[in-house]
């Protein structure tokens, strides 16, 4: 949760790895999503979201590109 949400508890953040964070989606637990994306590419890797049907609605609320070529991606549960 942001400073701005009016919602009770505490913020969750997980960092690195996917298993975690596809069980708070499941529970319903995730009102955010801040994704770095790195200019890189890979050809393989674990999704976030396992499948189409798993992937929720999303409003991005902010992109922030760096000077290294990252760029931070926020998303709001819709």
């Amino acid at each position: 949760m942001t400073d701005d949400d009016n919602r009770p508890g505490r913020a969750i953040v997980t960092t690195g790895s996917v298993t975690p964070a596809r069980e708070l989606v499941a529970a319903g637990l995730v009102d955010e999503h801040r994704l770095f994306v790195y200019p890189v590419v890979l050809g393989h890797g674990r999704r976030l979201f396992a499948d189409a049907a798993d992937v929720p609605r999303l409003r991005l609320v902010q992109s922030l590109p760096f000077t290294s070529g990252v760029v931070l991606l926020r998303y709001r549960t819709a």
